[in-house]
């Protein structure tokens, strides 16, 4: 086969993977829905042959799995691999503020704390303005923190769960709302105070406590997902 095919066709699967875990980690494909390669190959304008392959790719990748007689579902995450996959992104987020500590400026500071105002509770529900602000604190300080892997290990921890279902747990519970918003708070806090280590507890703690409510909720909602 022609090289320059194989690539195209290559390129083509990861694009379409990419499209389908866009839809999924949107909460526009939700947890347990099937995911029918025609209508899917409809939808994204391609032939079935992409969709396929890129669903094996998902597959692989542990966001979606082949149930008897339903075929490929969006996979419902077990609240221990919740926990598990948290308790290494926490350690991993602590690192990424203890860095950023050495490394902030007041421009910084000052973009941070923009943003987690956009998170104070109030009397509307969160939307997704809200919601998008929450990843992007701390995106933010992985920026700050300055090492590429350690940013691109931490995408990867957050990819493997549907990113809505943590919009969904602030959006239920406003006591959650009140704690996210107190507990970036803290590590601005930390941030500002040029304090290495509580920088690094603070996050730390963040993270826990956010896999717990994760993992929580997907305690509470796999009972009532259809398995086949």
């Amino acid at each position: 086969m022609d090289p320059a095919l194989t690539s195209a066709s290559s390129a083509l699967v990861d694009e379409t993977a990419a499209a389908i875990r866009a839809r999924i980690m949107s909460g526009e494909i939700p947890i347990g829905a099937q995911l029918r390669q025609a209508e899917l190959a409809k939808t994204l304008g391609v032939s079935r042959t992409p969709v396929r392959e890129a669903l094996r790719q998902l597959q692989t990748g542990g966001l979606i799995e082949v149930v008897p007689n339903r075929g490929a579902v969006v996979r419902v995450p077990a609240p221990w691999e919740v926990r598990e996959a948290y308790e290494v992104r926490a350690e991993l987020e602590g690192l990424s503020c203890a860095r950023a500590v050495r490394r902030i400026t007041r421009d910084g500071l000052a973009e941070l704390r923009a943003t987690n105002e956009l998170l104070r509770p109030g009397d509307t529900p969160p939307d997704a303005a809200s919601h998008a602000a929450n990843d992007r604190f701390h995106t933010l300080i992985h920026d700050i923190a300055g090492n590429e892997r350690l940013a691109r290990v931490i995408k990867e921890i957050n990819e493997a769960f549907p990113r809505n279902v943590s919009a969904l747990v602030l959006q239920e519970h406003p006591r959650h709302r009140d704690d996210n918003f107190a507990e970036h708070e803290r590590i601005l806090a930390a941030l500002a105070a040029e304090d290495v280590e509580t920088a690094r507890r603070e996050m730390q703690a963040h993270v826990i406590e956010a896999g717990e409510q994760l993992a929580r909720w997907y305690e509470r909602r796999s009972a009532t997902v259809f398995r086949g």
